[in-house]
């Protein structure tokens, strides 16, 4: 490998790093993340600033670490926790009505919703896991889910899709971010529900939302373009957990 390709970025969008040291102040009534002493600044120019000291922490930490690698390049993919904080305080915000229907959307062809037919050993695998969900979420938030065998499409009561706006809508910015990076990567808005609110840890969680693939490797073997997959999924589920823990810190 030439010198030219070793200091060349590793992934579009690539970076120099150009600061030595990341740091969090206290700011705004919240905590800042700054380089070098200046604040970070989000693409619309707002401050990195969240009202957890041990969330600023965690953020200042992957400023710190990005780019340390050879050529000292950093893409947003090595600030997973600063992407969920952007949008928390910016995307969210300027669009709070727009990200709630793309995340009710959701509701519409919800993996939990659509099961194998019969009683192969995937059909019974979903019962297992996805089952408890379902009864969850109509424990919790006192709604009826409607579930198919095939892929038809089906439409959930509309009292069902009534009480999941009311859910979304009473959710903060940061737990509508935590939805976004969690809703798209499971398939699912009841398990990024529970992710929010029931406790469901990130390996179950992709547990469910994995099941098909899992069941299909078993039976014909390992894939690695499929656990490569699995493992892209956790790491975003895991991010979105993180983040929620941490904001919740006191």
């Amino acid at each position: 490998m030439s010198d030219a390709e070793k200091k060349a970025p590793a992934t579009a969008g690539a970076r120099k790093r150009f600061w030595k040291q990341a740091s969090v102040v206290p700011e705004l009534g919240g905590f800042a993340v700054q380089l070098d002493g200046r604040p970070v600044r989000l693409p619309e120019r707002t401050m990195l600033c969240v009202p957890s000291r041990a969330l600023a922490d965690a953020l200042a930490a992957e400023w710190q670490a990005a780019g340390l690698t050879v050529g000292g390049y950093f893409s947003p993919e090595d600030l997973p926790l600063t992407r969920i904080a952007g949008s928390m305080l910016e995307r969210v915000p300027a669009a709070r009505a727009g990200v709630v229907e793309s995340l009710l959307a959701y509701a519409g062809s919800d993996l939990l919703c659509y099961r194998e037919a019969g009683q192969s050993r995937l059909a019974r695998r979903q019962r297992e896991l996805w089952g408890p969900w379902v009864d969850w979420c109509e424990a919790t938030f006192g709604m009826a889910l409607r579930t198919t065998e095939g892929v038809m499409p089906i439409t959930q009561p509309e009292a069902t899709m009534q009480t999941l706006r009311t859910v979304l809508e009473s959710c903060s910015d940061a737990e509508l971010a935590v939805l976004g990076v969690a809703v798209p990567a499971l398939g699912s808005l009841y398990l990024g529900l529970a992710l929010l609110k029931g406790n469901a840890s990130p390996d179950a969680l992709v547990a469910c939302a994995t099941v098909d693939e899992c069941e299909q490797m078993a039976i014909w073997g390992e894939d690695t373009a499929v656990t490569d997959r699995i493992a892209t999924l956790l790491r975003d589920v895991t991010d979105a957990a993180r983040f929620l823990e941490l904001l919740r810190a006191q």
